[in-house]
């Protein structure tokens, strides 16, 4: 089988080449150029290790438009996006695997830490956590489809982190221990300084939940839902942002306990087995990537669903993803638009 390897220069997709290699496939590096070309220096060099073909992929352009302007964006109408899910769904398991086919591979892979399961009895995939929990990284795949899933390898999903690092230390691959991808591969420090070139700012007020003026702003891309510090507001109480106007470009700050809510709103939804399941269904669901799993209930309603939480949820945020899990499947999920009343 001739798989094609997305190689990023780091150990978990290289450990993930060697993995395949061992097993029987012949593979092929892929490396794309994304935002800053010296990622292919490191992707070459571990090719190069393993005495595989290496290709790389400048996608810059298709880049910017669908990951870059969404980002900024998303952070123009007063809310927080996370970009790591829409390059998955449009650029690596997109544009990258529709270029790694017209190369003749079968498959693909990645270093995920994620499992992919076939029902054949259903023809269907599902998608699961990795078996390392602390490094599983099936939240930002939920937008995957079957189309996508069936052509998707993830040799990483049934080993730990150390598991990985240790057999890359004994097959000498060429990676310096500890080293790890940035948050946001397109961003090097404060993610504000990067906005401040390209996104319109506008200052504007801070409220209280009463109506007050009680401070200004200086644009709402710099502020997200949850945010203490930096509002430079002195009151008798600690005070967060609990939510952004965009319509009005005002923030609304309170105390703490208003950050948690029981229930939200979400659209743009994406069940992977390609159909929504009856509805209401008693899921599992996270609001954020390093968030823990709460109990929950989906609700159909125009346009999407709401969800409902067992337990308050804290600073539940537009623009960023909630998801669905069933035990350790991903049943999909969706963009957050709002908090509600539970």
């Amino acid at each position: 089988m001739r798989t094609g390897v997305f190689l990023s220069g780091g150990v978990d997709s290289a450990v993930a080449a060697l993995l395949l290699m061992q097993s029987g496939h012949e593979v092929l590096g892929i490396t794309m150029v994304n935002w800053n070309p010296d990622i292919t220096h490191k992707a070459v060099q571990i090719a190069k290790f393993l005495g595989i073909t290496h290709h790389v992929v400048d996608l810059r352009s298709r880049f910017q438009e669908e990951v870059i302007g969404y980002f900024c964006d998303t952070y123009q109408r007063g809310a927080t996006p996370n970009p790591c899910i829409r390059c998955n769904s449009v650029i690596k398991f997109g544009a990258l695997l529709q270029y790694a086919l017209e190369q003749g591979c079968d498959k693909i892979a990645t270093g995920h830490y994620a499992r992919i399961k076939y029902d054949a009895a259903a023809g269907l995939y599902s998608l699961h956590q990795g078996l390392d929990r602390s490094k599983d990284q099936s939240y930002f795949l939920y937008r995957l489809n079957q189309a996508q899933l069936a052509r998707i390898l993830f040799p990483l999903g049934e080993l730990s982190k150390q598991e990985v690092w240790r057999l890359a230390e004994e097959h000498g691959i060429p990676i310096i221990k500890g080293q790890e991808s940035q948050e946001i591969c397109f961003i090097e420090g404060d993610y504000r300084d990067f906005l401040a070139e390209r996104v319109h700012n506008e200052p504007g007020e801070i409220q209280d939940l009463h109506g007050n003026v009680i401070g200004r702003h200086r644009g709402l891309p710099y502020y997200t839902v949850g945010q203490r510090r930096g509002l430079g507001i002195a009151a008798a109480q600690p005070l967060y942002i609990v939510d952004l106007i965009s319509e009005q470009n005002r923030i609304i700050a309170g105390p703490e306990e208003k950050l948690y809510q029981r229930a939200l709103s979400a659209g743009d939804v994406n069940f992977i087995r390609g159909e929504r399941p009856p509805l209401p269904l008693e899921v599992e669901a996270k609001i954020r990537y390093r968030a823990p799993l709460s109990k929950a209930v989906v609700y159909p309603q125009q346009d999407g669903v709401r969800v409902e939480f067992a337990e308050p949820q804290r600073a539940i945020t537009k623009g960023q993803s909630v998801v669905f899990y069933c035990q350790d499947q991903v049943l999909g999920g969706g963009i957050i638009e709002k908090g509600l009343k539970s």
